[in-house]
This record gives structure tokens, sequence and C-alpha cells, in this order.
């Protein structure tokens, strides 16, 4: 697809010329604007219909869409996105899909039909449809999750955080590591599962299948998950759990099958928790930079509804280790 900045080229002016006759020509000498006209039908340029509607006063509201409104990652990622919006005069709309993807094909069609001026998604699903705001010109960035070449994503880089993750939990002593990870049509869940693996793999482990539980990204499913491991005729002795939500089911699991953390099992959660060295043990988290996501997601978002053109752009953040006392046994340093 043609960019503003391809018929700026092919016309030989700046991408303001080409944005003005692209709305209407006001203020452009009528010879030129016939020429950059010329190049644009010549292209098939098409202008960002989200910037022309703002410009015609259509509403300043951002749509933010998330799978878990009770997840502590999303509250300050929300944050983050607000804080932006409002020093330009957005105001932001909060949908919560459950991970449900019909719920969230409902709240997509809502917002299209009400124009709001973009939309920043974390999609319940690799099969996420947003055709319907693309026809209409309406910005769409991804964040946390993929949503393909054509749309801006901010994300944390999830499989190399669950690599560290799982080579922590064996450089400090646990053999037979286990993997419980979220639904397998989530994009985040298989980047996760994917980095557990490439750590087995470089410390020259068999991946056991039994050792790997697709859960639900909730408590109750992690728990399940837990209790089906500890159930193996050989338990694991490390777990590395792909989401905060599902830390806290796995652990209320060992807790009631006595089972003690670190010294007969190790654990490293994905996301951090507000109290993760509050509890005890203390939780061993790769913590994500989540006010940082929300913010430059809002900043993409903006570009884009302002005029910005061009191919999907990706902004990948690293998360960082926090260790704490579930993954490391007394008497071992590593």
């Amino acid at each position: 697809m043609p960019t503003m900045r391809d018929v700026a080229v092919a016309a030989g002016v700046s991408t303001a010329t080409v944005s003005r006759v692209a709305n209407g020509g006001q203020g452009v000498d009528p010879d030129l604007a016939r020429r950059v006209q010329a190049v644009i039908d010549e292209l098939g340029y098409r202008p960002n219909l989200v910037a022309r509607g703002l410009r015609k006063q259509a509403t300043r509201l951002l749509a933010l869409v998330i799978p878990d409104i009770e997840n502590p990652f999303f509250t300050s990622l929300c944050r983050g996105v607000e804080d932006v919006a409002r020093r330009k005069n957005f105001s932001v709309m909060l949908c919560n899909t459950d991970e449900d993807p019909g719920k969230e094909a409902a709240y997509l069609d809502v917002l299209a039909a009400h124009s709001v001026s973009g939309v920043i998604i974390s999609a319940a699903s690799v099969n996420s449809d947003l055709s319907a705001l693309s026809r209409l010109g309406i910005a769409v960035v991804g964040i946390g999750r993929r949503l393909g070449p054509d749309y801006d994503c901010v994300r944390s880089d999830s499989e190399a955080g669950a690599r560290q993750a799982t080579r922590h939990l064996l450089s400090f002593g646990a053999e037979r590591v286990a993997c419980i990870t979220g639904p397998a049509d989530v994009v985040t869940s298989e980047e996760r599962l994917e980095g557990y693996r490439h750590a087995l793999e470089l410390s020259g482990r068999p991946i056991e299948d039994e050792l790997i539980i697709h859960a639900d990204f909730r408590e109750d499913g992690a728990y399940r998950a837990m209790n089906q491991l500890l159930d193996l005729p050989t338990p694991p002795d490390g777990v590395f759990v792909a989401n905060n939500r599902m830390t806290i089911g796995a652990m209320r699991a060992c807790r009631e099958r006595g089972v003690h953390i670190p010294q007969q099992l190790s654990l490293v959660g994905f996301d951090d928790l507000p109290w993760a060295d509050l509890t005890s043990p203390s939780i061993t988290t790769m913590r994500q930079p989540t006010y940082e996501i929300g913010s430059a997601a809002a900043k993409l978002l903006l570009e884009r509804i302002e005029g910005e053109d061009g191919p999907g752009r990706e902004l990948v953040f690293q998360p960082e280790l926090a260790s704490r006392q579930s993954s490391i046994r007394r008497g071992n340093t590593g």
C-alpha cells in the first residue's frame, strides 16, 4: 500500500503538500494540486481517514481492548495509555474481553460503529478480526501480542523472558522443569512455551510433553494444571508459570498438597505482582515494564491518528528477572 511519503517523493513535494491535496487542496496552487492528484491516482494512495475525521472535529476517543481487567499487568499498562492520551486531550474507553473471541468481536463492532479515533488491543486470539476497523481507517496498535505486519505493535520479548526464567530454574538446581502456559491460540502463550523449550534444548535436556500444560491465564486453570503435574509418577522439581495470575493458582495447589517452595519445587512466574516480595517465600518473576509499554503504544497510535503512514512498526521491551526466594533452594547459589 503506497504511503503519503511515496506520493511526496514521486511528485517532488513535501508530505504536508500531499496531505493538503488529499484533503481538499486548500492553500495549494491549482496546477501543483493537479500534478499531485495525478500521482495520488497513479499510485492508488488512500489518505488516513481517521486523521481526516479529526480535522472535521470527530470524537477524540481511544479504545483500549484488554483480555483481563483483573490482571495487575494491565493496571499499570492502562495508566501508561491514559497518561499519554490525556496530554493530547483524548479520552480512553476500556473494554474487557475475558480472553473471549466472541466478546472481543462484539466490542470491535461497537467501536467501529461509533468511529473511535483509534484502538489499542491485546488480542484474545491469533484469529482476531480487525477488518471492520481497517476498512473505516481506524488506527490500530497491538499491545503485548502481535497482530500482523500491517499493524504497529508494542510488546515485551516473551520468548527471551521465558528462556531466561527456565535457565534460571535450571541453574539453581532444578532437573525436571515443567511449564504451565496459556491457551494455545494466544501468541504470548506460544512464545513463552517456545522460550521454555529453547532453554531445555540449550541445556541438553529432553522436552517431555507431560511436563507442558496449556491452561487459561487464570488462577483456577493453573491450580488444576499444577495438581496434574504433582500427580505425575515423577513430579517436576521446578515450574515456569507463564503469567502472574496463574502463578497464584500454582502456588495455592502446592500449599494445599504440602509441597514446599522452593525446598521441594522451585518456581518462576512471568509478570510481576505488586506484593511478590512480601509473600513467604517471595516470588521470583520476569518483570515487564508495563507502564512504558502502555505509553509507547499510545504514542504510536496518536502518530497514526495524526497521519503517520508506512508499514507496521514493532517496539520490543526486554523483561527483567526479579530473583527472589521461590526459585533458589537453600544452600544452592547457582
